[in-house]
């Protein structure tokens, strides 16, 4: 049993303590596990990072010297299908607008990856600046897939979607219309039968100013992916993520403003601007009622206005 100090975010102990015995047990462990990692990678592990929101993260220092980064998910990934993606993401994507993977050990849910520095969002950019620099590390990122590349595709997730939002939304007795609801249906059915294997990518699925780092071996203004869900679909899906980021600024005019991202997004990425826009309602509805689930009132009920006036639109 190892007696190590170890320092974890507040979302991460809360996710934690949200498990029980089982959450419990894994932060008991932890040190014990960290031991055993650095024994079998010969690696140091040095401070904690306070970035993470399911994971341990730490700097490490390599046996060749070299500073990278270890990752340790929490067990809220037990079934390890969601971390097993993520392997996948990474190693096709071999460095290129991700972390380059070093090491992983799936048993263990645990990630050696190339240190990068700070999130976009800590960087002082304007929400427009951030949009662009996030897009131009899209256009490195999506990149061919190999045919056996075992990920959710996009026609699976958007299958999903309409699963997922029926039922948060009968469970949180309706929180938004049912046309908002409605509408949410048709933008999946719409991206499902859409999908088209030919115009797959490797998609991230959560690109936002987090998880986007600056790439220390490039210039200023250079950045990299890290913590990918790992899908093959369409570019689009990645854009309707920025969709629903900053949802405060949207709401002033939700439809106008909500055009207006979606057109730059569109010419930034030579994108096809409808497939951003229903991709972009399925996140925003989809986030406002996991929000309302976890105890977010007020952010979750802003995104929720921001959907119902573009379902009305």
């Amino acid at each position: 049993m190892s007696n190590r100090a170890l320092t974890l975010p507040g979302t991460v102990l809360q996710k934690i303590a949200i498990l029980g015995t089982e959450g419990r047990r894994w932060l008991a462990d932890l040190g014990e596990l960290i031991a055993s990692l650095e024994q079998d990678w010969q690696i140091r592990v040095g401070a904690s990072l306070m970035g993470g929101t399911e994971a341990f993260v730490a700097e490490v220092l390599t046996a060749t010297g070299t500073r990278a980064i270890l990752k340790v998910a929490i067990p809220a990934h037990a079934d390890n299908l969601g971390l097993g993606h993520e392997i996948t993401a990474l190693t096709i994507a071999d460095g290129q607008g991700y972390a380059r993977l070093l090491r992983s050990d799936l048993a263990r849910r645990a990630f050696l990856l190339e240190r990068l520095g700070l999130p976009l969002r800590e960087l002082g950019y304007s929400t427009k600046d951030q949009i662009a620099l996030i897009c131009a590390t899209l256009r490195q990122a999506w990149i061919a897939l190999p045919p056996d590349a075992a990920l959710p595709t996009g026609a699976s997730t958007a299958q999903w979607f309409a699963r997922f939002i029926a039922d948060l939304w009968e469970q949180l007795a309706q929180p938004c219309s049912r046309r908002a609801l409605d509408h949410a249906l048709r933008c999946a059915d719409a991206r499902a039968n859409a999908f088209d294997p030919a115009r797959v990518v490797l998609v991230h699925g959560d690109a936002h100013n987090n998880n986007t780092l600056q790439d220390l071996a490039q210039p200023t203004g250079r950045f990299k992916f890290v913590d990918p869900d790992g899908l093959a679909a369409e570019p689009a899906y990645d854009l309707g993520i920025l969709m629903r980021e900053w949802i405060d600024e949207l709401l002033v005019a939700p439809v106008r403003l909500g055009r207006e991202r979606c057109a730059y997004l569109s010419h930034l990425t030579a994108t096809d601007q409808q497939a951003i826009w229903e991709w972009g309602y399925l996140q925003s509805i989809c986030t406002g009622l996991l929000l309302l689930q976890v105890g977010q009132q007020q952010e979750g009920e802003q995104m929720l206005m921001v959907a119902e006036s573009w379902a009305n639109a």
